[in-house]
């Protein structure tokens, strides 16, 4: 599988006029989205699990090839910080199994300052299929350890690679694929990433993982257009880099700022 690269979400009205065009309309930019990219993170599943109506809405809107990494609902991760994980992760795989084949990673973002507990997340990961790829997004350096490193091993789950201006976990390999976050850049405009840092990630990449490379890269800076014009940029990176990376569109079709 290549590397599939594209963005944190797609229903940004401030992209009208940046990626989608001015008279689209928004019931349509989802076909838009997929027409030029391959992958999506479902970054609302987080706030509200979505019914399983939309998810079959989903699917059937989208080319055969399309991939959906869906977001873990903030119920487990947040409120309950992964105690009790049975019900909400059966809950949650009842509705996005209605994506059927596009059901891409499950991404468990975990709560600033929640401190590592092994028992808890091999509770958690337990709970879901092995045919459930699971990424885990740590944001306390507690979870940083060879023992949590085996216990995602263990498990084929990455440990998600996410950068950020205010936190940054180790480029740490955890399983046989990677998933990779890009929260904010420090080029301008703001939050957008400069072309060196994008090239470096794509590099760094290529030489964890492979030319066979199985990833997924997502970008979170949706502010100013910035995540589509830097899916592109690292799309290019990977491709120069010996990676082989899914369909971005043109850059000519997104503008910034």
């Amino acid at each position: 599988m290549p590397v599939l690269v594209g963005t944190s979400g797609w229903q940004y009205p401030h992209w009208r006029g940046r990626f989608y065009p001015e008279r689209l309309s928004a019931s349509r930019w989802l076909e838009h989205y997929a027409q030029r990219f391959q992958a999506v993170e479902v970054n609302s599943a987080f706030y509200r699990l979505p019914e399983a109506s939309t998810c079959e809405d989903w699917a059937a809107r989208t080319p055969e090839d399309f991939v959906m990494a869906v977001k873990m609902s903030r119920f487990l991760t947040h409120m309950r910080r992964l105690r009790e994980p049975a019900e909400p992760v059966a809950r949650f795989l009842d509705r996005v199994r209605h994506l059927g084949s596009k059901l891409g990673p499950v991404l468990l973002q975990l709560p600033p300052r929640m401190k590592a507990d092994a028992g808890r997340l091999a509770a958690a990961l337990d709970c879901f299929p092995r045919c459930v790829r699971v990424a885990v997004e740590p944001r306390d350096a507690s979870w940083f350890t060879d023992e949590i490193s085996e216990l995602l091993s263990a498990h084929d789950a990455a440990l998600c690679i996410a950068d950020s201006p205010w936190f940054k976990p180790p480029f740490r390999r955890t399983a046989t694929w990677a998933y990779l976050r890009f929260h904010a850049g420090r080029a301008t405009p703001s939050p957008c990433y400069g072309g060196a840092a994008l090239r470096a990630a794509a590099e760094r990449l290529a030489a964890a993982w492979g030319p066979g490379a199985d990833a997924y890269v997502f970008f979170n800076n949706d502010g100013a257009g910035c995540a589509v014009r830097d899916a592109i940029v690292f799309a290019r990176a990977a491709e120069r880099a010996g990676l082989s990376a899914t369909r971005v569109p043109p850059r000519r079709e997104v503008r910034v700022g």
